[in-house]
C-alpha cells in the first residue's frame, strides 16, 4: 500500500512538469505584410510632423530637488552655523551621565 501512494504521489508531481516539457510550437506572430507605397508616403510624414512636434517643445530646466516647495527656497541654500556648547566644568558628557 505505501509503495502505491507514493507511486501516486511521484506520478502527481511529475505530471505537470513534463505537460510543460511538451508544449506545442505555435507561431503567435502572423507573418508580416509588406507596406504599399502609399502606406510608407504617409507613415514617413507622420514621423517628420511627430519629430517636428518634439522640436517646439522647451527644455525643462527645474530642479530636481521633489521637496522644494515644501521647504523655502533660501532656507535650503542657508545652513546655520551650529552654536558652540557653554562649558559646564564638568568632564563627563550627558551620555556618560546617564
Amino acid at each position: 500500500m505505501r509503495v502505491f501512494r507514493l507511486t501516486l504521489v511521484v506520478a502527481l508531481l511529475a505530471g505537470p512538469g513534463y505537460a510543460v516539457a511538451q508544449t506545442p510550437n505555435i507561431n503567435l506572430i502572423p507573418e508580416l505584410q509588406s507596406k504599399t507605397p502609399e502606406e510608407k508616403e504617409a507613415e514617413a510624414e507622420r514621423d517628420k510632423a511627430y519629430k517636428e512636434s518634439l522640436r517646439k517643445i522647451p527644455d525643462a530646466k527645474t530642479s530636481a530637488d521633489p521637496w522644494g516647495s515644501v521647504r523655502g527656497g533660501e532656507t535650503a541654500k542657508a545652513a546655520t552655523p551650529a552654536k558652540p556648547r557653554a562649558k559646564t566644568g564638568s568632564t563627563q558628557t550627558r551620555t556618560e551621565a546617564r
